[in-house]
């Protein structure tokens, strides 16, 4: 599997706090930030993985812009939930290869496209201050726990190992830095992320919402419709190998009870005012490929008509968003054509789909609260239809 990790090789300046009054477009590296007592009440330390062989330090990054505007990004990078998966990170040597165990050395986002590109005069968000927050726990952003597993295929290695699946710690470090950092006063606020980010994204804004009440809201999921099987969800090993966290008044006290693919669906019910949306393509193969092992290992599947994986995920995909497109007027989905696996860090962003609008021009019709731009549901020529299984 492709690794989707959006930040690439770039010289970072590690530093104990950023300066604020720094000119725009300078990224500015948060390196080992401390433990905190996060917004939960509970202690937090950031941490990667921990995966044997490499770092476990934690770095994120700051992009500071007009204080009234605030977009918190989400990384992506895979998952892990048992023996086989969290035995396989990017990097390795194995045939199948599930997550990034860390944050590579020498890593920012400067030199990244789409919604990081701050050069381009299309970029909805180029004026805006912005918080990278890297993914490095194999829990899509939501965990909060270490789990021990037993090595797979790899004989140098040791036969047990500790995996910290601390997205949601990491998060919480994050957030305590941007409350502290980022003044009140906060009028436009987007939440967004691409793969297991677009899961952090849509599980956990109701933490940056809640600490900026009088922000304009908008989250954003790419490239993670929740396609998943009821076993996977709900099981550990499974989901439930991550001790998931997610903010209790928006998603209710049980976090397994919320199938993967209702995250976007129920936060859009819980903040009415905000808007919320989800992009993909019809056969993302990323999506696709680890939806494929859940099936496979953590069966059946949800849709029983269809046999091949990528047909299963396409109508299950499609069923999802014509529900959320139903039941809630506060949400759009565009819809793309191919197997590519995310939008907003790609120039793709800036492309137009034939004659509809580019993301970039939909996310800023999005951002646009007061209506002066449109902002509509988008979808090639039958990417809507689905598929006949036979």
């Amino acid at each position: 599997m492709r690794h989707p990790i959006w930040f690439c090789l770039a010289a970072a300046t590690a530093l104990a706090a950023p300066a604020w009054g720094a000119s725009a477009g300078a990224w500015q590296t948060i390196a080992n930030p401390p433990p905190v007592v996060g917004a939960d009440g509970r202690q937090h330390t950031a941490t990667c993985s921990g995966y044997p062989g490499t770092d476990p330090s934690y770095r994120f990054w700051v992009r500071p812009g007009d204080p009234k505007k605030l977009a918190v990004v989400f990384d992506g990078g895979g998952a892990c939930w048992d023996n086989l998966t969290c035995s396989n990170p990017f990097g390795g040597d194995g045939v199948l290869t599930f997550y990034s165990p860390d944050v590579p050395a020498g890593v920012d986002p400067s030199r990244y496209g789409g919604l990081l590109d701050f050069a381009n005069p299309a970029n909805p968000v180029g004026d805006w201050t912005v918080v990278a927050i890297p993914y490095c726990t194999g829990d899509v952003h939501l965990g909060s726990t270490d789990r021990a597993y037993r090595m797979v295929g790899h004989r140098d290695l040791p036969r047990r190992f500790t995996i910290h699946h601390r997205g949601y710690d990491n998060f919480m470090v994050v957030l305590d830095w941007i409350t502290k950092n980022v003044p009140q006063g906060v009028t436009d606020l987007l939440v967004t992320g691409a793969s297991a980010g677009g899961y952090g994204a849509a599980g956990l804004f109701p933490w940056v919402a809640q600490a900026y009440p009088q922000a304009r809201l908008s989250v954003l999921a790419d490239a993670s419709q929740g396609v998943s099987t009821a076993a996977f969800d709900a099981a550990t090993p499974g989901r439930g190998s991550w001790n998931p966290q997610l903010a209790p008044w928006a998603f209710g006290d049980d976090a397994l009870a919320v199938r993967s693919y209702e995250l976007v669906q129920r936060g859009a019910l819980a903040y009415p005012e905000g808007r919320f949306a989800q992009y993909t393509t019809t056969a993302d193969s990323v999506q696709i490929g680890f939806y494929g092992v859940m099936r496979l290992r953590y069966g059946p599947s949800d849709d029983p008509a269809c046999r091949t994986a990528s047909k299963d995920w396409n109508r299950q995909m499609l069923a999802h968003l014509a529900e959320d497109t139903a039941a809630l007027p506060n949400f759009r989905s565009y819809v793309a054509p191919g197997s590519s696996h995310t939008i907003i860090a790609d120039n793709a962003f800036y492309a137009p789909m034939g004659t509809q609008s580019s993301v970039a021009a939909w996310l800023g019709g999005m951002l646009d609260h007061d209506g002066g731009s449109t902002w509509d549901a988008v979808a090639c020529p039958d990417c809507l239809l689905p598929p006949v299984c036979r």
